[in-house]
């Protein structure tokens, strides 16, 4: 579908895991693109727990690596720690940790070390799903044909655009767009966004950059997802559609579906 470069991740097949009475199908990956020459985006689906997160560096220096790398791998650690507990203040100090983490690592680099993090982790149970946001990496939903971005962009421009600022095609808006208000690293270690999710049959789940969502309009990412491929063939579509228009920035999808759980063998 594509040509792979050194620095893309490519899509594994895709991972079942039971969550309750619900059967989880997750697959991600991440491409390079044309713009950059290193791959700043980290990404983490694990193996064992129904658990995706995803960075993406500020900048194209040392510590974006360096933000991304210590923030994937000290939330994954954290959430995994206290696995099978699940909720809002455990999340919210398994974020705590990671923003002491990556500002801990940012001491030794020259530049900024920060980056954005979003996760998805389900319950045990499988009656809901955690949304974990900083920054301007999103989670869609699509349920019953209708595409729904669930966070929003901590950065100047998503602000600029719901007071009416500016215009959305405006200058003023084009800049503001890389003025993130929170992401990890930030000095003031600001508070992630927790949404409690419910989860459905038959949802797909999209977690991305925006080397994603910046280059894929509306449709065409809801088109992509409704495509009912599974989850690993939606991830390379994704990734080979955002090349496709540009590869402006790298890029990295993760794509859950949701099912009903597979009856145990006899």
């Amino acid at each position: 579908m594509f040509r792979r470069r050194p620095l893309d991740r490519p899509v594994e097949s895709a991972r079942r895991l039971t969550a309750g009475r619900l059967t989880l199908e997750i697959a991600g990956g991440s491409v390079v693109g044309h713009r950059y020459p290193e791959n700043y985006d980290v990404l983490h689906v694990d193996p064992e727990l129904p658990l995706a997160v995803l960075c993406d560096g500020m900048g194209d220096g040392e510590g974006s690596r360096v933000a991304g790398t210590t923030a994937t791998e000290t939330f994954t650690a954290q959430v995994r720690a206290g696995w099978p507990a699940v909720g809002a203040a455990a999340l919210r100090a398994a974020v705590a940790e990671t923003q002491r983490r990556v500002r801990q690592a940012g001491a030794a680099q020259p530049g900024l070390t920060g980056c954005t993090l979003t996760a998805l982790v389900v319950e045990p149970d499988g009656d809901q799903g955690w949304l974990v946001q900083l920054g301007d990496s999103r989670a869609y939903r699509l349920r019953d044909g209708l595409l729904e971005l669930v966070t929003v962009d901590h950065t100047m421009a998503w602000l600029g655009l719901l007071h009416g600022w500016w215009p959305a095609d405006s200058p003023e808006a084009a800049r503001a767009r890389y003025q993130l208000l929170r992401y990890v690293g930030h000095p003031d270690r600001p508070e992630p966004d927790l949404l409690a999710v419910p989860l459905r049959r038959g949802d797909t789940w999209l977690l991305c950059t925006d080397g994603i969502s910046d280059q894929l309009g509306y449709h065409r990412l809801r088109d992509l997802l409704s495509a009912r491929r599974d989850p690993a063939r939606t991830a390379e579509a994704l990734l080979a559609a955002s090349l496709d228009e540009g590869g402006e920035d790298n890029a990295t999808a993760v794509v859950l579906r949701v099912h009903p759980a597979l009856p145990a063998p006899r």
